[in-house]
């Protein structure tokens, strides 16, 4: 393999990490707006389950960032990027509580849709640090996704 082709591949890998910080920082304030504004009788666990999950999530924006400038390339960190670069849009209205777990639910699905494709590209690279990074990620969207559908039965 030669430098350029490992380069191409490294780059295409950051890429990808990119789009993944993007998500988790959209879905991250997502999350944070509907725990400061939750109401109704199912406050309190909202609240709370809301809390948990957008904490781990800041804790993994460093961590992204981090493994991106590991590879050599700069971390999207401004809105405007992560807006163009996010498969997750912001909510304008405040849904209703059990629609804002619905909302949640679907996004968090979404980047487990997103760093499944990363992996797929990051295992073509053979990049272990990045592949241990992604399935901890998907781990923690799916724990956040069980909880959020668990919600909802």
């Amino acid at each position: 393999m030669t430098m350029n082709t490992r380069d191409a591949l490294r780059q295409s890998v950051a890429v990808e990490l990119g789009n993944v910080l993007a998500d988790t920082a959209i879905l991250y304030l997502k999350t944070h707006n509907f725990h400061w504004n939750v109401t109704g009788l199912h406050f309190s666990s909202l609240h709370t389950l809301f809390e948990q999950q957008y904490q781990a999530m800041w804790l993994a924006l460093d961590e992204i960032a981090e493994r991106i400038r590991a590879l050599g390339f700069p971390a999207p960190g401004t809105y405007s990027a992560f807006h163009r670069l996010s498969v997750i849009t912001e909510s304008e209205a405040l849904p209703a509580p059990l629609s804002m777990v619905e909302t949640l639910l679907k996004d968090h699905e979404r980047v487990i849709e997103r760093l499944q494709n990363a992996y797929a590209l990051t295992e073509s690279a053979a990049d272990q640090p990045t592949l241990d990074l992604l399935v901890r990620r998907t781990e923690a969207h799916q724990k956040d996704a069980w909880m959020l559908r668990s919600t909802l039965a």
